[in-house]
């Protein structure tokens, strides 16, 4: 799992603005400024933050579970069993990432229009987009 797990830091260090850094439970955050994106432990379970409603659309769709200490949060968890997983494990962090900056560019409208159509590339349902965009 070092591997994937290597694959998934590699990966979404690139992202602009994107910064990794030691997790404090262990492991790897990736932080947009100040704000968690999520973060991958060694073994390679990804814990992400969405808000609650995302969170259940996610688990409904079966493209994670909840957070496995904290259910009730908007936090879910995907765990990496296979090299497959690694792909969507990025997807996952790719949708938070993209989440935290859609929020932001409300502030920042320029940008918008192209966070929309790289929400729009990675195809997620219309149930979880119209929660995002």
């Amino acid at each position: 799992m070092h591997n994937e797990v290597n694959t998934v830091i590699s990966t979404v260090a690139e992202w602009d603005a994107v910064t990794v850094e030691p997790h404090r439970f262990g492991g790897r955050e990736f932080r947009l400024d100040n704000v968690e994106i999520g973060h991958v432990h060694q073994g390679g379970l990804v814990d992400i933050p969405f808000t609650r409603a995302i969170r259940q659309q996610l688990v409904t769709e079966k493209l994670a579970q909840p957070h496995h200490v904290l259910p009730e949060s908007g936090w879910i968890s995907f765990y990496m069993r296979t090299e497959a997983d690694v792909e969507k494990a990025i997807w996952l962090l790719r949708l938070s990432y993209v989440q935290k900056r859609l929020n932001r560019s409300r502030r920042e409208p320029d940008s918008r229009a192209a966070l929309v159509a790289d929400l729009d590339a990675m195809q997620p349902s219309s149930s979880l987009r119209a929660l995002i965009a």
